[in-house]
């Protein structure tokens, strides 16, 4: 064990030497410079301040929306605010925004002093974006843009093009959105169509010159849930997305990056709520107290949940001593359908997650998930009632565990679809707590199944 921390270690030192010797500070990205912080900090304090001086502000600021709080702390306390202010106004606005909100919760103060200090364009920018709710496509997009008016020549765009990057105000450019007069999106330029033509000519004239749904524009409007956005960049495989608010007047974009970044944080989020657990409390260096609090309340949920899958198995006490056998074969039942009813869940949770169904698709998502669960059921029943008849010399009990199976594994299929969908259809987020309710559901339905077939069959 400690060979294995001592490697991480060195690794992470050796990142952090090699980029901090890069003069152009390509070595590392922000996500990479937190990592290797979080790791020295949790081992050796004095090396760990020792890097925290010596990396450049630019790599500690581009890494402090991944840092955990007490580390963002630490470098809150080094940097000199106006560097901060400095590093700040390199950033895009919706970046801009991100860290402003890291450093709020951290230190009021310290956030309202660096806005203050910012332009007034980057202020307003930021105001903007801060209006949107967290799940709308406003609260993701950059302010930022590669625009021309229909009527300006291609020099001219070009021209614009290279004052947004000699001013780092923009990166990565796929495409350039063209508008008329009120801003209206009209059209999306990808930049080797633009570059492969003469450059007097105007924006309007290339259009001419091609088929006009060549350049149609794949939007989104800034009101729209986030998930719709990530299911348009995988229909159409985008780069970039424009961003129109209700007037059709663009007002930003969406780029693979901000979307990426979305979809790793879901995913880390979906897995989290799927068991209950905060994911805000599952660094290691959280305190272990505030980590058990985190967990509790869906523990305590679980724990009257269990109760009552126990009530159930108490009606049939005397079944179960005149059977000694069922109470061994029991969790196989429960195990069983708990198994299934979670595959059907995580699928669902998932397919939520992106925007592929909604509470419309439930007859045909539910319908696709009893019918993989019944099949399922058809080949396991089939296994456990031989085993169960070989094991305890007694066919009837092989039929009772077989019929148990097939009916639990089909409503698992059932629960697993339908819980995650009712809890989307009232708004309610349909990973959270969910694998409570349904092991409640399968338990109980394994249970009584088993136990009640076991009643009637074999008494």
């Amino acid at each position: 064990m400690n060979e294995i921390l001592n490697d991480e270690i060195k690794r992470a030192k050796e990142l952090l030497n090699n980029h901090i010797n890069d003069k152009n500070n390509d070595e590392l990205s922000g996500v990479d410079v937190a990592d290797c912080l979080r790791v020295l900090k949790k081992n050796n304090e004095e090396e760990y301040f020792s890097y925290l001086s010596r990396l450049d502000v630019q790599s500690l600021v581009y890494s402090a929306t991944d840092m955990p709080e007490h580390i963002l702390k630490d470098l809150l306390t080094i940097i000199p605010n106006d560097k901060l202010v400095n590093v700040t106004k390199e950033l895009e606005s919706d970046e801009q925004l991100e860290l402003l909100e890291h450093i709020q919760e951290i230190d009021e103060d310290k956030a309202k002093i660096i806005f203050d200090e910012l332009d007034d364009n980057d202020k307003k920018d930021i105001l903007k974006l801060s209006n949107y709710d967290d799940d709308e496509a406003g609260a993701y997009m950059q302010i930022e843009l590669f625009k021309a008016n229909l009527n300006d020549s291609i020099h001219q765009s070009i021209q614009n093009l290279k004052l947004l990057k000699e001013s780092d105000e923009i990166e990565h450019i796929f495409k350039l959105f063209a508008v008329d007069e009120k801003g209206v999106l009209k059209y999306a330029i990808p930049l080797s169509d633009l570059v492969i033509n003469d450059f007097s000519l105007k924006i309007k004239d290339v259009v001419k010159k091609n088929k006009e749904d060549k350049f149609k524009a794949i939007f989104a409007h800034d009101n729209d849930p986030i998930e719709d956005v990530v299911a348009k960049f995988h229909e159409f495989d985008l780069s970039v997305l424009p961003i129109v608010d209700s007037k059709g007047v663009l007002v930003g974009r969406i780029t693979t990056d901000d979307i990426h970044e979305f979809i790793q944080e879901s995913a880390t989020e979906q897995i989290y709520n799927l068991v209950g657990v905060d994911d805000d409390a599952e660094y290691e260096d959280e305190s272990i107290i505030k980590a058990s609090k985190s967990r509790a309340f869906w523990l305590l949920i679980n724990l009257f949940t269990a109760f009552l899958s126990s009530a159930i198995i108490g009606i049939f006490d005397q079944t179960i001593q005149t059977y000694v056998a069922l109470a061994i074969l029991m969790p196989i039942v429960a195990s069983m359908g708990g198994n299934t009813g979670t595959q059907a869940l995580t699928v669902t949770v998932r397919r939520l997650a992106l925007g592929e169904i909604e509470f419309g698709d439930a007859k045909k998502v539910i319908k696709r998930e009893i019918g993989i669960s019944l099949v399922n059921g058809l080949f396991f029943a089939l296994i456990v009632g031989i085993v169960s008849f070989i094991w305890f010399k007694t066919p009837l009990l092989g039929i009772v565990i077989a019929m148990a199976m097939l009916i639990n594994l089909g409503f698992s299929g059932l629960f697993g679809t339908f819980i995650p969908l009712t809890l989307k259809k009232f708004n309610i987020d349909p990973a959270v707590g969910s694998s409570v309710l349904l092991t409640t559901a399968t338990d109980i339905i394994g249970f009584f199944s088993f136990l009640g077939l076991a009643t009637w069959i074999l008494l």
